[in-house]
């Protein structure tokens, strides 16, 4: 099932990001060394950047039943961040979220990571996991609150360039039960 570009969740409204979008994404959260410190993709350095985010981003939506999403408030908020699915399979997929400062601590990464299990299910897909930094425990806590379980500790697994550039780091991994 392909998923819908739209979704709405009680205070969200989560959308397929179009090229449009770049100088916002740039802007708020993507050019943000506090933001995208734990991310395991490079924090952008000009807009080109973000452009190559977006042209990423349509070829996962062509090749899989969704991809990344911007969030923002269903009340027309500007942009607080994003999240999205990435597969490997079918049925097979990872999560993440990064929002910009001024939209962490009120509760929309988990109530946008919620909205992603519940689109997960909906798309078919039979494992949904995330991982995060050892260190981060605020990403922690929006993983357990949304159901995910923590599997284990992968040692050495995931290179952060932002906050250790080319060091493998030791990461959390979580999956949510579907």
């Amino acid at each position: 099932m392909k998923a819908p570009e739209r979704i709405k969740t009680a205070r969200l409204l989560l959308r397929r990001p179009v090229r449009g979008d770049a100088e916002a994404i740039f802007a708020r959260y993507a050019a943000d060394p506090a933001v995208t410190r734990y991310l395991s993709w490079p924090r952008h350095r000009s807009v080109e950047d973000t452009l190559g985010f977006l042209a990423w981003s349509d070829g996962e939506w062509e090749r899989w039943p969704a991809g990344p999403y911007l969030v923002f408030g269903a009340d027309g908020t500007p942009l607080l961040g994003s999240t999205g699915l990435a597969f490997e399979s079918t049925g097979r997929a990872s999560t993440g979220y990064a929002f910009a400062q001024d939209a962490w601590a009120h509760g929309y990464a988990t109530e946008a990571l919620r909205a992603m299990v519940a689109l997960a299910r909906e798309t078919g897909c039979e494992r949904l996991e995330a991982v995060c930094h050892v260190d981060h425990a605020p990403s922690a806590r929006v993983l357990e609150k949304c159901g995910f379980l923590l599997e284990g500790i992968l040692r050495g697994h995931t290179v952060f360039p932002n906050l250790a550039p080319g060091v493998r780091c030791d990461v959390r991994v979580y999956a949510a039960s579907l």
